[in-house]
């Protein structure tokens, strides 16, 4: 009546993979509507660099703890630690948010010059 699922040849990185990219296009969707109204308004788009390297780069490093388990040889991936690997994937989500949010973040007014149209 019920038939067991033979999981022999299912394929855990696109899963991971997925996972990975998902989190990521989901923190660019929560900061797009800001960022277009920002261009409506034809501010000048600045690369907050400091933003990007303080919170972006760890939170992109801890989102692909998941990812690099299969895409590294066993050796690197020793001194990772066993509890990213072991637990849920939280805080990966979370890190892939954070970093799609900041990767199009540029909310710093000090950043931003008004463009003038000169016609």
């Amino acid at each position: 009546m019920y038939r067991v699922a033979d999981f022999g040849n299912y394929e855990i990185h696109s899963v991971v993979l997925f996972t990975f990219l998902f989190s990521i296009v989901i923190g660019i969707m929560f900061k797009l509507p800001k960022f277009i109204d920002e261009h409506k308004q034809n501010k000048q788009w600045m690369f907050d660099w400091i933003k990007f390297i303080a919170i972006g780069l760890p939170s992109l490093c801890i989102s692909l703890t998941h990812l690099l388990k299969f895409y590294l040889p066993e050796g690197i991936t020793a001194f990772i630690s066993q509890t990213t690997f072991l637990s849920d994937t939280t805080i990966q989500l979370i890190a892939g948010i954070v970093f799609g949010y900041v990767l199009i973040d540029n909310d710093n007014a000090k950043y931003f010059k008004t463009s003038k149209n000169t016609s």
